[in-house]
């Protein structure tokens, strides 16, 4: 990462970022160019490649960049101090708030492994890293609730999750998230009512 004389990352690094976070997430990865996100950071071909020494390097950053963003939103979660079922309910609500937003365009990450498919690839690789992130952190927490073992009621909270981001791009965004959430609701009784027995 190329850092100027004060130690912060360099300008044109940020503004390549941002661009191509905007323009990656609304278009996909494959059907955005070089030469593109080169022209609306306004930088040159040599400074990209100054920072990135290429296109899967970019998308690599790119998806680190929102892991990095979603990781601060559930640690500002469990900071809170909540107990684990209200942390459980605000992150599901997080979730919500995402697919109800204006330019709301599915899962970045399951959107880059459908144009990633080799299980090799470092871009297939950061996705998965995100995803066992995910899921270790929401088994973590469900750990908290009730006895039964966490582990199936985190894989259904996941896959409740990408259902609800897949399907939040092509039905109502409204009836999609009162799903979702009225699913996670489901999770988190179950585990109580089993403890409660």
């Amino acid at each position: 990462m190329v850092r100027n004389t004060r130690g912060q990352v360099s300008e044109a690094r940020s503004r390549l970022l941002a661009t191509a976070t905007r323009i990656f997430y609304a278009e996909g990865l494959h059907s955005v160019g070089i030469d593109r996100i080169v022209a609306e950071a306004k930088v040159t071909r040599a400074t990209l490649y100054r920072h990135f020494p290429g296109k899967e390097d970019l998308v690599v950053a790119y998806l680190q960049g929102v892991h990095e963003m979603e990781r601060e939103g559930l640690d500002k979660a469990l900071a809170a101090g909540l107990p684990a079922v209200d942390t459980l309910r605000a992150v599901a609500e997080s979730i919500a708030e995402g697919i109800r937003s204006a330019h709301f365009r599915g899962c970045a990450f399951l959107n880059a492994v459908a144009e990633y498919p080799d299980p090799a690839h470092p871009v297939h690789q950061a996705v998965l890293a995100h995803r066992e992130w995910f899921r270790r952190t929401v088994t973590d927490l469900l750990a908290q609730v009730g006895e039964t073992p966490p582990e199936p009621a985190g894989r259904h909270f996941v896959m409740l999750r990408d259902g609800a981001m897949a399907s939040g791009c092509l039905s109502d965004p409204a009836q999609v998230c009162d799903t979702f959430l009225q699913g996670v609701d489901g999770i988190v009784r179950f585990r109580l009512d089993a403890a409660a027995k």
